[in-house]
């Protein structure tokens, strides 16, 4: 066992003085480093829960109950409890504990229970190391740092029941991380039920999660089956979280707090048991401050965080994950023996990607569908024009002096939007270095409607 728990970090929370110093000794006498804490609400500010291997809670404690740890790590967590609350520590064991022991224990008991779990939680680091070179996340490839750490976290919060947010850019697969968390999950025999927030009208979104009654509005002609009751027993992926109207919010978390339902129209409740994971591409406590999102169900939902890294920030990723796209674009469109230019693979390695991983697929997907030859030149990529606007001779230069500072999109949006009275589509395309194609792809995109004319 002293190979296996040289330098393991333990943290110990509990506010009866004797027995935190008693358990600190313990510990310490069998090469364990060792941080107490008094309260949950301490823990949480003081560190940083998942640098722990172990963390020994009791039950009972000031301000929170030790089980609240569980919610808010991956780390294991054991319980400690009194005889008289056997019930009490089952339940912990149901909401994620790794294991619970009864006060007053034995020494060795202690010992041999914290050996165990540090064990069993190296084999499974094991195992997971074996498994790198297939990432839990079907279709993401990744070896970075971040993108390492990340399928570690996924194959740690899939074994539990907590909620999940997911938080990334738009276009770095978040619903692939999300199936990925199902898959892995206890639930994953069952279909993951996975829903658009922005895609629903805000007058059918309650109707379309919790379902109504027969009557309940005009046009309600049936009753319905909501998607949360939908997900029972299952997992409820909902993406944009952040589109959710505050009537929505409200009842969704009900869902969290009580495991229930109640149909629009209904004045029954219906017990429901759904893993819920959410995803945002946006600032949800900006949101909170704005007063569009609740307070209460973000902190809800903030259980367990995801964050996915955009594609600029993982290094040779880029490259890596820009040819298995072409491999499989290539055995999709029947092309053989394609590959990138020199100059191609530069520029896809040193571009900002703000459209992430749906761009380079979008990109590639194009290139090899337009390229006369075996291998794919920068050109049909067409970056420089994506990244800066192009200058043309009669350019006045205030105009790209005034980019400086805004996003690809504010660009955009201000150059169009002061120009489209003098200048037709095709000479708008030609002053931003683009096509006519692409001046309509970016007008749907940011919502620039063209100019009617009079």
């Amino acid at each position: 066992m002293g190979n296996i728990i040289e330098s393991k970090q333990i943290l110990v929370v509990e506010d009866e003085e004797v027995i935190r110093n008693s358990l600190r000794r313990l510990l310490e006498r069998h090469n364990y480093q060792v941080t107490t804490a008094i309260t949950v609400q301490e823990s949480l500010d003081k560190y940083n829960l998942d640098d722990f291997d172990v963390i020994i809670s009791d039950l009972r404690l000031p301000g929170a109950p030790g089980t609240d740890l569980i919610k808010a790590t991956i780390t294991p967590v054991l319980i400690m409890t009194s005889y008289s609350s056997i019930r009490s520590a089952i339940d912990s064991m149901k909401m994620g504990a790794v294991d619970y022991i009864a006060k007053p224990f034995e020494h060795q008991e202690l010992i041999d229970t914290v050996d165990k779990i540090i064990v069993l939680d190296s084999n499974e680091i094991n195992h997971s190391t074996k498994q790198e070179s297939e990432p839990p996340v079907q279709g993401m490839v990744g070896s970075c740092p971040q993108m390492i750490e990340m399928f570690r976290r996924i194959r740690k919060v899939a074994q539990t029941n907590s909620t999940v947010l997911i938080s990334g850019e738009s276009g770095t697969g978040k619903e692939l991380v999300a199936r990925a968390i199902h898959d892995l999950s206890g639930r994953g025999d069952d279909e993951m039920v996975s829903v658009n927030c922005a895609a629903i009208p805000e007058s059918l979104i309650e109707s379309e999660l919790f379902g109504h009654e027969k009557g309940a509005f005009p046009g309600a002609k049936s009753t319905r089956t909501g998607l949360v009751e939908t997900a029972d027993g299952s997992t409820l992926f909902l993406d944009q979280i952040g589109e959710l109207p505050l009537e929505a919010q409200a009842r969704l978390l009900r869902v969290i707090q009580e495991s229930e339902i109640r149909k629009v129209g209904s004045v029954q409740s219906k017990k429901v048991d759904v893993r819920l994971v959410v995803a945002t591409h946006g600032d949800l406590k900006q949101l909170v401050v704005d007063g569009s999102f609740r307070e209460d169900l973000f902190y809800r939902i903030n259980v367990m965080t995801l964050l996915i890294p955009p594609l600029r920030d993982r290094g040779n990723d880029i490259l890596e994950l820009a040819d298995t796209i072409l491999r499989n674009n290539c055995e999709k469109l029947g092309k053989k023996n394609l590959k990138f230019s020199d100059l191609a693979s530069k520029a896809i390695a040193t571009y900002s990607w703000p459209g992430n991983v749906r761009e380079l697929e979008n990109s590639i997907e194009r290139a090899v569908v337009l390229t006369e030859s075996e291998e794919i030149d920068e050109e049909l990529f067409n970056f420089s024009s994506d990244e800066k606007p192009l200058q043309t001779k009669d350019e006045p230069e205030a105009i790209h002096q005034s980019a400086e500072g805004l996003s690809l999109e504010d660009y955009f949006r201000h150059f169009v939007l002061d120009h489209q009275e003098s200048l037709n589509e095709t000479q708008l395309a030609k002053k931003l270095g683009i096509s006519r194609k692409s001046l309509w792809e970016r007008r749907q995109k940011y919502g620039i409607p063209r100019k009617k004319k009079s």
